[in-house]
């Protein structure tokens, strides 16, 4: 059986990412002929049953106050429990934030082989090897697997969500649940109408708008397009912008449809960070900068001409 972890928001809906895992792990059961199920630990305010429209037949779900706030060692510990009792021999997750905390402890519990950063489904005509990035996405290594439980975690955007029909039975698992050593006493939320992670469209800005006084006609592209805003390693080193929009190698990592990169060379360090996005389009003066070079798209010419027309000709496109 495959057990997917569903990963939940803090408003309480399934994350994107574990839409994507949701599929990936349905296709999985049916190459290898098994059935799908997922499984729930933090509090939920969707329907859970309604996940069975991409492919799960059951959804397992733990319910515990002491689950409320993510902490890595209760969740890992959960999920080994989960795993024993339903018999998975193969565990899915997104290789977000929480997947990547939650399951090298969970391979190193259950003493399984574990592929993070996965961007296709396992070979499994001889072996079971796992396609997965490496060098920051610059090349990719198949990997076998050979233990008895396996552990892939899904690469954000590597896999198209598809939708079928039917309905999943919710159960609740019985688990013990240790309280978690950290005590969160305040959540300060970021402020933003498009959360990063999730956001099919990134707009991100360099040191080329000269100060955080023009980020304006940033922001104006982005409320346009319903974009996440994102920016360079200097700008928040700046303090132009906070830190929770850095992407890049020493920021976060992240894969959207259209990644629109205004005014940013394109260091190395930042590709890293953006060289999974689908679609890159870059704006800037310098026609020798770096990032022409990874973009499928490019505008040479100054920022502060070319983005107002820009956000102009999607209202009128809109």
């Amino acid at each position: 059986m495959v057990l997917i972890f569903i990963d939940i928001a803090e408003d309480g809906n399934v994350k994107k990412s574990s839409l994507e895992a949701l599929t990936y792990g349905a296709q999985l059961a049916k190459q290898l002929g098994v059935e799908a199920q997922g499984v729930v630990l933090a509090p939920a305010t969707e329907d859970l049953s309604a996940l069975g429209k991409y492919g799960v037949s059951k959804i397992h779900q733990v319910k515990n106050d002491s689950l409320k706030y993510f902490d890595a060692q209760v969740y890992a510990k959960v999920l080994a429990q989960a795993v024993e009792q339903s018999g998975a021999t193969v565990v899915v997750f997104s290789n977000n934030t929480d997947g990547k905390a939650v399951a090298p402890r969970l391979s190193a519990r259950l003493k399984a082989g574990l592929v993070a950063g996965a961007v296709a489904l396992p070979e499994t005509s001889n072996g079971f090897a796992v396609k997965k990035s490496v060098f920051s996405g610059k090349a990719f290594a198949n990997v076998n697997i050979t233990t008895p439980v396996k552990i892939i975690s899904l690469n954000p955007n590597a896999f198209k969500i598809e939708e079928g029909t039917g309905t999943a039975e919710v159960v609740e698992l019985n688990a013990t649940v240790d309280a978690p050593k950290v005590k969160v006493t305040a959540v300060k939320k970021q402020s933003g109408e498009v959360p990063l992670a999730e956001a099919e469209i990134v707009v991100s800005g360099g040191r080329g708008l000269k100060g955080p006084e023009n980020w304006g006609i940033l922001e104006d592209l982005a409320r346009e397009l319903h974009a996440g805003l994102a920016c360079s390693r200097p700008v928040a080193d700046a303090h132009w912008r906070p830190h929770n929009e850095h992407v890049g190698q020493t920021g976060g990592a992240i894969a959207p449809n259209l990644y629109i990169a205004v005014g940013i060379s394109g260091a190395i360090q930042h590709l890293a960070g953006v060289n999974r996005s689908k679609v890159i389009v870059v704006i800037n003066k310098d026609a020798e900068a770096p990032f022409f070079k990874a973009a499928d798209y490019g505008i040479v010419g100054d920022l502060f001409e070319v983005l107002p027309k820009f956000t102009e000709a999607v209202k009128q496109l809109k």
